[in-house]
């Protein structure tokens, strides 16, 4: 099993990011999926799923309007657009099948002027 995620990187107060995450080893396809985000000296945060098939997607209240998740199953890969970035934003993101315990490596995302 194997979660690669990619699209981290440093931005401005405002600005945007787009993540990813490619999948192996599992039927992506036959699971729900999450981001996962651990700031600097905190513990780890859900931040947003969505279900296997796209029709419910879900998000903590603090990224509501500014994150959206997204699943490409023929891609096996899982985004998360994230708009109107602030610095409470900066953490490592992760990919996550939290249900079986797959998680990938993470991205970095800071957000700084």
């Amino acid at each position: 099993v194997q979660l690669v995620e990619s699209g981290g990187g440093m931005v401005q107060p405002g600005g945007s990011l787009r993540l990813s995450c490619t999948a192996s080893g599992f039927t992506f396809s036959s699971y729900d999926m999450s981001w996962v985000r651990q700031a600097p000296g905190k513990g780890p945060e859900w931040i947003s799923a969505i279900r296997t098939d796209s029709t419910n997607t879900y998000y903590v209240d603090s990224v509501k309007g500014r994150f959206t998740i997204s699943r490409d199953n023929a891609k096996n890969t899982l985004y998360l657009q994230m708009n109107s970035l602030n610095s409470e934003d900066t953490a490592l993101y992760y990919c996550a099948n939290v249900g079986v315990g797959y998680w990938g490596q993470g991205t970095q995302v800071t957000v700084s002027s």
